[in-house]
């Protein structure tokens, strides 16, 4: 018997249609030589300190750093989960063989991986790889499965972040909580989260340390065009002044016309990131947003999968193009000029080389007819941007004309489209901004300008103030998560720093949303401000390897090595553990008495999406209730239909396969809490 093992069970049903398991079964499909499961995302997860020592189930700074002789796995403690593992422990056991169809990715590979490893596996498993749920994709896929081993570094990689977020997170918010939180509070410090609200911290020293400089601009107006001085900008007005009285008498002389052709690529085609800053500069979406709707374009099969950090396509996905554009039948009209010739193969779209596990998102040709609301909105943007990406580039003439007036130089540039070329498919919308738009230039037509003309002119001074850098948004906080903290707006340069960016793709939605949760950053607007109690632990952690962006995005490099075959598990967490004991004995030898407080004002400033959860661990005071006993009695307090399940570091919701995006980390409400306690935790933090 083959045994296939899926993420989700409505990834189990379209399997089991596609192979023939028709039969449904208490837990699974069964049909021919096969049988289908399924997990619900994590089943497993990583032990907790009690689970190793008693001495560490209370927190104590004696007792760090905690660093277990051998890292182990267990089952979540759900009776769901439990029951749902036991159909696939049984079914393990009596396979030949099982295919592993667990999200292709890294976290997907880590879920499976567990399961099958907690159910003690001893026969050979082979992987299905696929980038859609098309049902042609999974036929594909069932067609070309490959062996287990191959993805062994993909494992190691995701094991190896999931320990190094255990070994930082579990010492360090013990450790910082315990040395400078106020009573009842914990202070939240792990390997992504705290560099970035490092970002936004240093964000906002830059803008309170900001001191605005004043200087005046020399420009004039010769035939209805504005010419600006190429020379410095005047410090001081009253000379900006004498220089415009001196040249107003003097003609306006032509001294060049100089005519440049151009061209502008189409717009790259999205990876996650790219989408979410996309969407949060349209519409305002969160990248929590997102990634929610991307995955259910995902799920629905009319996208390719999502959690992808590449805008390129393989070269195998070149021949399926013209049928998948034949199928975008609501888009006819502007397919139409791109399947009229042969489809052109560009570098910049079809490049091996810079796809590994997935290439960019696309539409996979499915009738997008099943969306609603926001979807439809998200899909038209990917589907557009597909179908651009065939268009020639845009061309462009651009005009530059430099003249004079008396011993003042000055200039105008000029931009005129002559073929539009990918712009088409924009037409009568806005488009991605072109490079030359971010720089300033392009002032429409010119008029048609003679070397050596000359006539009457009107000088004019105009004030410029610098200003401050901007607040983070959430599209502009995630370039900086993916370039560690620079400011990057070329597409290549911005290619060639993923490497070392911090977190991945699929997780910076959740850090963010994780900031806002434990009160160290709100919004106000679209701008992402930094709280007090934000401010005040940047300002504490002293350790550079903490907050630092850069030395985090080496960390994030490191694991990407990993899962290349390129660098050593075992070294990667022995330095994280040499990491954590340094970072201990200096934190305790701090003297400084120093204490933060995360007050009622911060608080109120991110009540609305993004709920509070108090940070309090300690046991709340008895008193007397409904006896609770089992996790399944405890309401969601979000979405209140569902019960609360416990993951492998939060707390969260049963019905979070339906969108409820409750999570209830364990910094804040610790993992040993009885489920009596948890409700009356529940109860106090998340008043309605």
């Amino acid at each position: 018997m083959k045994l296939c093992i899926t993420e989700k069970p409505s990834v189990a049903k379209d399997i089991a249609q596609i192979i023939g398991a028709n039969v449904k079964r208490d837990g699974y499909y069964e049909g021919g030589d096969y049988k289908v499961t399924w997990t619900f995302g994590h089943l497993c997860t990583l032990k907790e300190p009690h689970d190793y020592s008693e001495y560490w189930k209370r927190w104590s700074l004696a007792a760090l750093p905690m660093i277990p002789p051998k890292f182990g796995i267990k089952l979540i403690d759900d009776e769901g989960i439990k029951r749902q593992f036991r159909v696939i422990e049984t079914l393990i056991s009596q396979a030949d063989e099982v295919i592993n169809c667990g999200d292709a990715g890294q976290e997907g590979e880590l879920i499976q991986r567990w399961v099958m490893q907690k159910a003690k596996i001893n026969c050979p498993v082979q992987r299905l790889w696929i980038s859609s749920l098309t049902d042609e994709s999974i036929r594909d896929g069932f067609k070309q499965l490959q062996p287990q081993q191959k993805f062994d570094n993909l494992y190691y990689a995701g094991l190896s972040r999931a320990i190094g977020d255990w070994i930082l997170g579990m010492n360090a918010t013990r450790l910082y909580s315990l040395k400078y939180s106020s009573p009842g509070n914990v202070l939240s410090v792990g390997r992504v989260q705290t560099p970035t609200l490092a970002l936004i911290v240093s964000r906002h020293h830059e803008i309170a340390n900001f001191v605005p400089q004043d200087s005046w601009e020399l420009r004039t107006s010769y035939r209805d065009v504005i010419f600006t001085a190429t020379g410095d900008r005047f410090s001081d007005e009253a000379k900006a002044d004498e220089a415009a009285a001196r040249i107003a008498s003097e003609p306006f002389t032509v001294d060049s016309v100089t005519q440049k052709k151009g061209k502008e690529a189409p717009p790259r085609l999205f990876d996650l990131t790219s989408l979410q800053v996309e969407c949060n500069k349209r519409w305002g979406w969160s990248a929590d947003d997102s990634l929610r709707l991307i995955q259910t374009l995902y799920e629905k099969k009319v996208t390719t999968y999502p959690r992808v950090d590449t805008t390129y396509l393989s070269d195998d996905i070149y021949p399926k193009v013209p049928d998948i554009l034949r199928r975008m039948t609501p888009y006819a009209a502007i397919t139409a000029p791109v399947l009229a010739a042969k489809i052109p193969k560009s570098k910049k779209v079809f490049d091996n080389s810079k796809v590994t596990d997935h290439h960019a998102i696309i539409p996979t040709g499915q009738s997008p007819s099943i969306l609603v609301g926001d979807e439809k909105k998200l899909y038209h943007l990917i589907a557009q941007r597909f179908i651009a990406a065939f268009y020639p580039d845009c061309e462009f003439n651009t005009t530059t004309v430099l003249g004079h007036a008396a011993d003042v130089k000055f200039k105008v540039n000029g931009k005129v489209i002559v073929k539009p070329g990918w712009r088409d498919v924009y037409a009568g919308q806005a488009a991605a901004e072109s490079d030359a738009e971010k720089d300033g230039e392009g002032n429409g037509l010119l008029p048609d300008f003679t070397e050596g003309e000359s006539g009457p002119h009107t000088p004019v001074v105009a004030k410029r103030t610098t200003q401050p850098p901007k607040y983070y948004t959430e599209g502009t906080l995630l370039r900086a998560m993916e370039t560690a903290g620079k400011t990057v707006d070329d597409e290549t340069l911005r290619e060639a720093m993923k490497e070392n960016g911090i977190g991945r793709p699929s997780t910076r939605a959740a850090i963010i949303e994780t900031l806002f949760r434990r009160r160290y950053i709100y919004r106000k607007g679209k701008s992402i401000m930094a709280s007090d109690a934000g401010i005040q632990l940047i300002a504490t952690i002293q350790e550079e390897l903490l907050k630092s962006a850069k030395l985090t995005g080496l960390w994030e490099n490191k694991l990407r090595r990993i899962e290349r075959g390129e660098y050593s598990a075992s070294e990667f967490i022995a330095e994280l553990k040499e990491l954590i004991g340094q970072v201990v004995l200096n934190v305790l030898s701090d003297n400084s008495n120093s204490r933060i407080e995360v007050d009622s004002a911060d608080k109120a400033k991110t009540a609305g999406k993004s709920k509070a959860a108090a940070g309090n661990t300690e046991k709340p005071k008895a008193k007397r209730a409904p006896r609770i006993t089992k996790l399944e009695q405890v309401a969601c307090p979000l979405c209140g239909q569902g019960h609360i399940l416990k993951g492998r570091a939060a707390y969260g919701c049963s019905r979070f396969r339906e969108g409820c995006e409750f999570r209830l980390d364990f910094s804040e409400a610790a993992d040993t809490l009885t489920p009596s306690q948890l409700a009356k935790y529940i109860k106090s933090s998340f008043k309605k």
